[in-house]
């Protein structure tokens, strides 16, 4: 068994390597990019790969290569069941309404006229949500109808722009729907400064107050992590017997139930608590790990006081899952 691991600084390759180094586990560093990676995982049982959606190149095949090395049988990190829906609200709209998940009420359209004819009706403040955080537009409250709509008109005309840096798209003129208009316009006429962008569709949610909890929850190999993704708070998990709020208890709850309906490796579920109840407001495999975790909970909710890293549960639990693969295969 040899493990292939595309290396990044300052992603969880780095872990990965020293978690093969310390335990002479056989593995060999490749380059994703090359165009014969194919060839250069002839001699290996599976793939780590640690890409997120900050690099453009990777988003544009990443999840290609990924399916076609598992037709081949081998394994990859993430796997498409964990990554299919990475960075794709609209992915995990669809997602989320098939496996029954509570989640945000999320509000999609493909048509400009009924887009308008559900923004009559909405409550408002709503949020508009593109499919891709990478966007400087990935997520703006809406407060008036008449602002909506000229958002609406944007999506089904010029469209948001897919990426961020631009210098027309900071500061001031964003806190206008007019501004808004006139920077998205102005990508469109500057040819030195091309961009992709997202038309033909617009997609809203409803508005969850800024003052509800926020909680985050990793889901690994039958363990949840509480990841504290908030600055400037006590994190309770540094003591021996973390008692976890009623509300946190549901959280954790709710992310076990998830990842076993999503068959998912890895994933991080972003809940919203909204009338004491968990809301889904976005799943991902890749997400800031935190540096103190001193334990995990159990699917029975019993605490493990255990201090481990993160990254070296993803590469045990990988190679055990090559290990049950190559079983399957010689039983066949």
């Amino acid at each position: 068994m040899k493990i292939a691991i595309h290396h990044r600084e300052e992603s969880y390759s780095e872990k990965w390597i020293a978690y093969c180094q310390k335990n002479n586990v056989d593995y060999k560093v490749v380059n994703c990019y090359d165009s014969d990676i194919v060839a250069q995982l002839h001699d290996c049982s599976g793939l780590m790969w640690h890409w997120t959606y900050s690099d453009s190149k990777a988003a544009h095949f990443a999840r290609q290569l990924t399916y076609s090395l598992e037709l081949t049988g081998k394994k990859v990190f993430p796997d498409s069941k964990t990554c299919w829906h990475y960075d794709d609200k609209v992915g995990q709209k669809y997602l989320f309404e098939a496996m029954d998940l509570p989640a945000i009420p999320t509000h999609l359209f493909y048509d400009r006229q009924d887009a308008l004819a559900w923004c009559v009706k909405a409550d408002f403040p709503i949020v508009l949500k593109l499919r891709s955080a990478g966007s400087p537009f990935a997520s703006k409250v809406v407060n008036r109808k008449k602002e909506a709509k000229k958002l609406i008109r944007i999506a089904f005309g010029i469209g948001f722009p897919l990426s961020d840096g631009k210098p027309a798209l900071k500061g001031e003129p964003l806190k206008s729907s007019n501004g808004l208009f006139r920077s998205v316009l102005s990508l469109f006429v500057t040819p030195k400064m091309p961009t992709s962008s997202q038309k033909g569709n617009v997609c809203f949610q409803d508005f969850i107050s800024q003052n509800h909890l926020h909680s985050r929850v990793l889901v690994i190999g039958g363990r949840a992590i509480l990841l504290n993704d908030e600055e400037n708070v006590p994190d309770k998990r540094v003591s021996e017997n973390p008692v976890p709020s009623e509300t946190e208890k549901l959280c954790i709850k709710q992310a076990f139930v998830a990842s076993a309906k999503l068959r998912a490796q890895c994933l991080a579920f972003d809940f919203i608590i909204h009338r004491n109840k968990p809301l889904l407001a976005g799943i991902s495999y890749s997400c800031r790990i935190d540096k103190n975790n001193r334990g995990y909970w159990d699917k029975d909710m019993n605490w493990h006081s255990e201090s481990f890293v993160i990254e070296d549960h993803m590469i045990k639990e990988f190679i055990q899952s090559i290990k049950e693969n190559f079983f399957k295969l010689i039983n066949i």
